[in-house]
């Protein structure tokens, strides 16, 4: 049997667990939320909507009850207080941290060969706090926001393009954050084209400043973080491991020397499978591109100290 389980019932956590139903990733998923009833609730909703969208998949709802995580294949941990208008990802590093290293110890005590999915913010922080208190192999704990952040990228480049955003390649490598993420927009593609011989420089520019500010925009308009992107990436880096696809996926992971930096998780490509990520995909930067990485890693770094490990 297979099992998907994932903490949070909040506006991630539902979104997580309905995407993960439709694509019938698990037998069981598995729903947890601190908040009494509440996953229950959000569980029976989706139950309720298995002949509605013809899927398998049983939802389970559970108060704070980990026992009925057991044995979880994957784990996404979507816990915490979202990003409030004018909140900056790195402002929840003092109330997200507890929070995440309690989730990935209780997780840990029933499933302790499951893989770990992050997305709480500030995500790349978060990795690396699970990455280092879990005592897992480190291909087992992957953060989710460059698959987010490059899907964003794509839909402002199709914007741009005016064109089907499927048509497109784009990967955002760094860290997730309104100032550390990386469009590689040399990289970018339409129908292998390079996107450069489609758009202005200037427009393209435009595109990467929109991209970098993608989760802003949406937490200024909605009056708290968005959720259905964040829930179909969560997903999708989820159908990659279930489904052992061997895709490419930006993701946040525990790097020893790869782009040059170590000891920190921050996006980069890498193979993503059943065993979690693989390996690390070396996109060859130029030395323009290398050194927004490296100020990005210094700017994951400082978020990182506030830990206390």
């Amino acid at each position: 049997m297979t099992k998907i389980s994932v903490i949070g019932a909040g506006n991630v956590g539902a979104s997580v667990a309905e995407y993960c139903a439709i694509k019938e990733l698990a037998d069981q998923i598995v729903l947890l939320d601190i908040k009494e009833g509440y996953a229950e609730g959000k569980a029976m909703d989706l139950n309720q909507c298995a002949t509605l969208n013809g899927y398998n998949s049983h939802v389970i709802g559970s108060t704070n009850d980990y026992t009925k995580t057991a044995n979880s294949d994957v784990v996404i941990i979507t816990s915490g207080m979202p990003r409030k208008p004018g909140m900056t990802r790195e402002e929840l590093i003092g109330v997200n941290a507890g929070i995440v290293k309690s989730v990935t110890a209780s997780v840990l005590e029933h499933s302790p060969d499951t893989i770990l999915v992050v997305i709480s913010n500030p995500m790349d922080t978060m990795t690396y706090l699970s990455a280092k208190t879990s005592g897992l192999p480190k291909n087992r704990v992957i953060g989710m926001g460059g698959i987010l952040d490059s899907a964003r990228f794509k839909y402002r480049l199709s914007e741009a393009i005016s064109c089907n955003p499927n048509d497109l390649q784009g990967v955002v490598i760094g860290g997730h954050g309104d100032t550390t993420m990386i469009p590689l927009t040399r990289h970018a593609s339409y129908n292998s084209t390079p996107v450069s011989s489609h758009l202005t420089a200037e427009r393209l520019e435009q595109v990467s400043a929109d991209t970098m500010v993608g989760g802003a925009t949406l937490t200024k308009l909605l009056g708290t973080s968005a959720w259905y992107a964040p829930g179909a990436a969560g997903a999708a880096l989820a159908e990659a491991i279930i489904r052992d696809q061997k895709k490419m996926m930006p993701c946040s992971v525990y790097l020893e020397g790869e782009y040059g930096q170590s000891d920190i998780c921050i996006g980069v490509p890498v193979i993503i499978g059943k065993n979690g990520w693989e390996k690390v995909v070396d996109y060859g930067l130029n030395d323009e591109e290398q050194a927004k990485f490296n100020a990005s890693a210094e700017a994951v770094r400082k978020m990182n100290n506030a830990l206390e490990l």
